[in-house]
C-alpha cells in the first residue's frame, strides 16, 4: 500500500483566513458522505466467471489405463443428466478408451484445445451472460458448464442444456481447422457459422429455448415458429448486450447485410403468399432451416423468417414493456405481431 509522504505544515496557521460556519461545516460533510455512497453503489461489482468443466480434457490428458479410476474419482464433478458416465461398467469403459485412443480424435482434440485453450473468454463471457439472464427471469439460473467432444459433427448438436446445466460440444466450434479432414463432408455454409464466435449466443438461445413455452393446443403455424426463434435471439441479445447482430442471428456479415437490404421484400412475400398461418411444415420448411440461402429469393439470406421473428418481438417487448418470463410464457404468436406493430424497415 502506497504511504503519502507527511506534510509539514502547520494547518491551523495554513487554513487561517478560511472562516466555516457550523451549518457550512455540516453540510459539506454530509455531501462528501453522499458522494461516497453513491460512487459506491454505482460501482458495479464483478461478475464472478462460471466454472467450466472440460470433460473432454480430462478424458484425452489421462493415461488410457488410468481413465476408469479417474472418471471414478471425479464422477462427482460431472455428475449430470447430460453425460452419461459409467466406470463401472466394463463394456461403456472400453468403449471410451477407443474413443480416446482413435487418431483422429485425438487430432480434433488438440485443435480444440489449442482453438480454445482454458476458456477464460468464455468463462467470463457466460458469468456476464447468466448474470444478466438471472436478473431479467429469475427462474434461470445455470449453475454447471461442461465441454466434450461429441465426434459426431452434429450442427444441432452444438450446445445442450437442461433447466440448470450447460454442456457445449467443442469439436462443433473448430470446423474451420478440419480442412485436412475435407471439413468432414459438412457443406461450407455450416463450416462459416462453426466458429468460437458464435459459441455465447448459441448457450443463451439454448437457454431461451428451455423456457420459451410452446403452443400445445394447436399445430405449429411459420409465425409461431417465427415467434419463438425470435424470443431466443431477443434473449441472446438482452444477455449478450455487445454482441454483433450477425453472432446472434448466426449469419455472416454478407447475410446480414442482405436481410437488412431486403426485409420489407421478405415480409411482402409471406404476406402475398399468407404463409404466415400456415401449419404444413414442408410448406414453409425452407423459410427457417438452416440452408445457404432461402430459396424463395435469390442469392439470399438463409432463415429469413428467424431475422423478421426477432424484429417483430424486439417491438412487441418495446411496446409492451412485458418482463422476460411473460414474453418466454406467452403463446400467442398473433397477439404478439398484433401489439408489435412490426413495419420492416
Amino acid at each position: 500500500m502506497l504511504k503519502h509522504p507527511k506534510l509539514h505544515i502547520d494547518v491551523q496557521q495554513r487554513y487561517a483566513p478560511l472562516r466555516f460556519s457550523v451549518p457550512f461545516i455540516i453540510l459539506f460533510v454530509l455531501s462528501a458522505f453522499l458522494y461516497i455512497v453513491l460512487a459506491t453503489s454505482c460501482k458495479q461489482s464483478p461478475v464472478e466467471a462460471v466454472k467450466i468443466h472440460r470433460f473432454d480434457k480430462v478424458l484425452f490428458d489421462t493415461p488410457v489405463s488410468q481413465l476408469p479410476q479417474t472418471i471414478a474419482q471425479r464422477r462427482n464433478e460431472f455428475s449430470t443428466d447430460l453425460l452419461n458416465l459409467q466406470p463401472e461398467n466394463p463394456e461403456f469403459m472400453q468403449m471410451l478408451q477407443g474413443f480416446v485412443q482413435d487418431p483422429t480424435m485425438r487430432d480434433i482434440y488438440r485443435i480444440a484445445d489449442s482453438v480454445f485453450g482454458d476458456m477464460q473468454p468464455e468463462a467470463e463471457g457466460l458469468g456476464d451472460a447468466l448474470n444478466r439472464a438471472e436478473k431479467l427471469c429469475p427462474t434461470i439460473r445455470y449453475d454447471k458448464v461442461y465441454t466434450f467432444l461429441s465426434g459426431t459433427f452434429n450442427y444441432d448438436m452444438r450446445v445442450g442444456c437442461n433447466s440448470h446445466e450447460l454442456i457445449i460440444s467443442l469439436d462443433q466450434y473448430i470446423l474451420p481447422y478440419t480442412e485436412r479432414y475435407n471439413y468432414f463432408n459438412n457443406p461450407l455454409y455450416l463450416v462459416l457459422q462453426s466458429r468460437r464466435e458464435y459459441l455465447l449466443a448459441d448457450c443463451m438461445t439454448a437457454i431461451a429455448r428451455q423456457h420459451i413455452a410452446i403452443p400445445q393446443d394447436r399445430e405449429m403455424s411459420l409465425l409461431d415458429y417465427m415467434i419463438s426463434e425470435g424470443k431466443a435471439i431477443y434473449f441472446a441479445q438482452q444477455t449478450l448486450p455487445n454482441a454483433p447482430d450477425s453472432i446472434l442471428v448466426r449469419y455472416t456479415t454478407q447475410q446480414l447485410d442482405w436481410m437488412e437490404q431486403n426485409e420489407e421484400h421478405v415480409w411482402s412475400y409471406l404476406l402475398q403468399t399468407k404463409l404466415l398461418f400456415e401449419t404444413d411444415y414442408m410448406r414453409f420448411h425452407n423459410l427457417i432451416d438452416d440452408a445457404p440461402k432461402t430459396n424463395a429469393f435469390r442469392d439470399s439470406s438463409p432463415r429469413t423468417t428467424d431475422f423478421i421473428g426477432w424484429h417483430i418481438v424486439s417491438r412487441f417487448m418495446k411496446n409492451t414493456g412485458l418482463s422476460m418470463q411473460q414474453l418466454f410464457e406467452e403463446t400467442d404468436a398473433q397477439k404478439i405481431l398484433n401489439q408489435s406493430n412490426y413495419r420492416p424497415k
